[in-house]
């Protein structure tokens, strides 16, 4: 771990990453892809030191009141929060100052700063987000070793519904030949719909491939799945999406199943609604006929 000074922290969507790189250790991990620029190793996470200070000058000079997304890139539950409280603080500054919040994690670490997401939520819209790729706890911990389990994520999710906060699944990506099967999906889709979960994301049944991320996954591969990497090499070649043979048919289950139970899984719908703040604070107007 290094620190570093950064000049901002904010993107032009209101987007933030308080660390760069992650010690979670997912296979897949896009995050690895050279594209990004990181130049050091990824398991050497990088704290911007004065990200707090930086946002809190950025949320006093906004002129209105937005929703503040992080965990696209780097997980803001890494285990380096439980001590650095980077994460927390600035959520204690996002309710201090009003803004709403869409969070997105694979840690159960999240439950730690349940009282502040209630409080967002409580003044806007607080919607957190959670990626679950596997339901079998064993290959879980295979492609997902430094993080807490399905099932765990299941708990969280549950304790976000009893708290009244959102919850939006990805479910993605999804690993051709090892985990894209109508078992895995079910058991997923499980999850959701016993855990009231508002929406899923899902972009296909696949997971894709660039260089860092692509060698990276091979080596996993050569590890914890014997043959794997060849069986790869022969269906996708360099490309850069490795899409499922099952992919339709598990895209139309995934469907089905979303509007049999009420969960919406339109991608653009979602993320519109997770980037529209909302004033709760401000009683709904009410017609003079009503």
């Amino acid at each position: 771990m290094h620190f570093v000074k950064s000049k901002g922290i904010l993107s032009s969507q209101n987007g933030m990453n308080l660390y760069r790189g992650c010690s979670h250790g997912c296979i897949y991990c896009d995050s690895r892809s050279l594209c990004y620029g990181m130049e050091h190793a990824f398991e050497d996470i990088e704290v911007k030191k004065n990200a707090v200070e930086l946002l809190e000058d950025a949320l006093r000079r906004k002129r209105k009141k937005c929703m503040i997304g992080t965990g696209a890139m780097t997980d803001p539950y890494i285990p380096a929060e439980e001590k650095l409280m980077h994460t927390r603080r600035c959520i204690e500054l996002i309710e201090r100052y009003g803004f709403g919040l869409a969070i997105q994690t694979k840690s159960d670490l999240i439950l730690r700063d349940i009282d502040l997401l209630k409080k967002i939520n409580e003044k806007t819209k607080c919607v957190v987000q959670m990626t679950l790729t596997t339901y079998d706890e064993s290959l879980c911990r295979k492609i997902e070793p430094g993080v807490c389990t399905t099932e765990r994520r299941f708990e969280v999710l549950c304790e976000m519904k009893k708290a009244g906060i959102p919850t939006v699944v990805w479910i993605s990506p999804i690993l051709p030949f090892i985990n894209d099967t109508e078992e895995n999906l079910d058991g997923l889709l499980d999850y959701c719909i016993r855990a009231g979960v508002y929406g899923i994301i899902n972009f296909g049944f696949g997971l894709t491939l660039r260089e860092g991320n692509r060698e990276y996954f091979y080596s996993r591969l050569d590890r914890d799945f014997p043959g794997m990497k060849q069986r790869y090499i022969a269906a996708y070649g360099n490309a850069y999406e490795a899409l499922s043979p099952d992919n339709i048919a598990l895209c139309r289950r995934l469907h089905e199943a979303c509007k049999e139970n009420g969960i919406i899984c339109d991608n653009t719908r979602l993320f519109e609604y997770m980037k529209t703040f909302e004033d709760k604070t401000i009683p709904p107007q009410t017609s003079l006929f009503d």
